[in-house]
């Protein structure tokens, strides 16, 4: 109970910004321009993993419901959220029942139904689609229409905490007359689907072209007849974080840059300009490092180097992995990346304080020494050319990451550190549209992991990392089944995750919650007696976006998408 009552009024870090606003009604205020460096590659979230495809979908998708500025938890599509107080939670928790708001339609003008949530489940949870937010449906027997506006869902056991599926962006509903031929399988190759979705949002897509920009215009049926106040979307994905900064802040071009992950000093000067302002907030963006735990040999058949039946031939060495990690000192990545805007930590799930791990703070302290001594043990000898060798072979990584400024820094610092102990270390940079793009049929994509170690961040929407840590169960890593979706990227597989992710399943009260959640990241990431070093956390990073002074009504969300609220922007009069 106490948790349910967290999780439906979590306070975040920034405070509520004022509703009011000048606009007339619905597409008054013409085209708010809008834009997103790292470029859509799909307007389907179950199909990528990336942040910028939630987020520019999420202006079209809806789910039943979504966190707020706060970190509470608000109904969109359904009239409440479900509790045990109201009925909508069994008392037994082993079901969650939504009840539909009954005047909503698509922007189609056709009803929404109990029909569309139950295939949006169908489509997700069907073992040949590889759904890249499966860990939503974590736990999930059924998913049954009880009329037209009611579904119920039922878990295979108590389930205390039961709003995963169809809780926030990362998890809207699809209508299903739309996508009834894009099950399993045939569910990437539905391009205009994935790239024209229908939805109930504020805006419908007017036209879409991958990697580069999105034209959204008002959705006539949308609920609210006075929303939203602008007509037009103009969504410009591509360049890089400088150039949006300078967008809105220097030029004014466009109202509204996100993810600026530049250097505050860069930033601060900036908007000294006068056209625009920054909002920034602390939610649960971490950078980290993946350690690839499969061999990445993009000549091996993908249906082998993506599952341990080639385990990695020199990661999959704890003592390696730890070495490398001890190579770093994040408080130096820390300052020089993200001044103020950033906190060099040891843990993948940084907040809220329930559920970080306030005592793991080991990692933050470099030790070179120590790194040489592991490889040493791991019969990783120093050789002539200043690197090491064993059996013929030299300790040589390919470190990949997306283009960013800010994180071919960190590349350029993590080589000296890791060629100080010996490494021979490439460095590969991908632009970001590709890198996170969830293209089944490329080779650049963060799910392939075609390298030996990948650099980047994400975050997990709402007051609770449950969907979030069932990401790296066995059965989530990518792999030709799954269309390569899935987010246990390193392909890290462990029997005590996955016990801890069921039992995690099963408890309610927060502070047991909160103490599994600390073993799971111990487990998984750095600086505990059984940590295992497959997720190296460096940076706990603030958000920051720039709005111009002429746009009214954003609010930063860092608890779900940014876009969260766009129906409510306007153009100060």
């Amino acid at each position: 109970m106490k948790l349910r009552m967290a999780l439906l009024g979590a306070a975040a870090a920034l405070a509520a910004a004022p509703m009011a606003h000048a606009a007339e009604g619905r597409g008054t205020d013409g085209t708010a321009n809008v834009l997103y460096w790292q470029a859509p590659s799909t307007l389907n979230p179950y199909l990528s993993g990336g942040t910028k495809d939630i987020e520019s979908s999420s202006i079209v998708l809806e789910p039943l419901a979504g966190y707020d500025q706060n970190g509470k938890m608000f109904p969109r599509l359904a009239t409440e959220i479900p509790t045990v107080e109201n009925g909508g939670i069994a008392k037994d928790l082993t079901s969650i029942t939504w009840h539909l708001k009954k005047d909503i339609k698509w922007s189609d003008g056709t009803p929404f139904t109990a029909d569309d949530v139950v295939f949006t489940g169908k489509y997700c949870m069907d073992p040949n689609g590889g759904c890249a937010q499966l860990s939503h449906f974590e736990g999930v027997k059924s998913i049954d229409k009880i009329d037209d506006y009611t579904v119920k869902i039922t878990f295979k056991e108590p389930t205390p905490v039961p709003y995963g599926p169809f809780v926030t962006s990362e998890s809207p509903v699809l209508q299903a007359k739309q996508f009834a031929d894009c099950l399993g399988a045939n569910a990437s190759s539905c391009t205009q689907q994935n790239f024209n979705p229908i939805g109930t949002g504020p805006f419908k897509v007017a036209e879409f072209k991958p990697n580069d920009t999105i034209q959204f215009d008002v959705n006539p049926n949308y609920r609210d007849p006075n929303k939203p106040h602008f007509a037009h979307i103009n969504f410009k994905g591509g360049g890089d974080a400088m150039a949006a900064a300078r967008a809105v802040l220097q030029t004014g071009e466009y109202d509204y840059g996100w993810n600026l992950q530049l250097s505050p000093k860069v930033l601060s000067d900036m908007e000294k300009n006068g056209k625009g302002k920054l909002k920034v907030g602390f939610g649960t963006l971490v950078e980290r490092i993946q350690l690839n735990l499969t061999d990445p040999d993009p000549n091996l058949p993908s249906d082998e180097r993506s599952t341990a039946k080639k385990p990695h031939p020199i990661l999959s060495d704890i003592k390696v992995r730890k070495a490398l990690s001890l190579a770093i000192d994040r408080n130096v990545l820390s300052k020089i990346g993200y001044g103020e805007m950033g906190r060099a930590t040891c843990n993948w799930v940084p907040a809220p304080a329930a559920f970080a791990d306030a005592k793991n703070t080991a990692c933050l302290k470099q030790d070179i020494p120590a790194a040489k001594k592991l490889l040493d043990e791991a019969g990783w000898k120093m050789g002539s050319d200043g690197f090491r060798h064993k059996d013929g072979k030299k300790l040589s990584l390919l470190f990949q990451t997306s283009t960013n400024s800010v994180r071919q820094q960190f590349q350029a610092v993590i080589k000296q550190w890791w060629k100080q102990i010996g490494v021979d270390t490439q460095l590969k940079n991908v632009n970001g549209s590709v890198f996170f793009g969830g293209d089944a049929g490329s080779p650049d994509t963060f799910q392939k992991f075609y390298a030996d170690a990948e650099m980047y961040a994400n975050n997990f929407s709402g007051a609770d990392p449950g969907s979030y840590v069932a990401q790296y169960t066995c059965d989530k890593a990518p792999r030709p089944a799954t269309q390569w979706q899935g987010e246990n990227i390193t392909r890290f597989c462990s029997k005590k995750y996955d016990e801890l992710i069921a039992e995690l399943g099963k408890t309610s009260e927060i502070a047991k919650r909160g103490d599994i959640v600390k073993k799971l990241n111990a487990i998984l990431t750095v600086g505990q007696p059984d940590s295992q070093y497959a997720m190296l956390p460096l940076v706990w990073r603030g958000r920051d976006s720039a709005v111009s002074n002429t746009l009214g009504g954003d609010i930063l969300n860092t608890w779900d998408s940014e876009m969260w609220n766009i129906q409510d922007w306007y153009r100060k009069k």
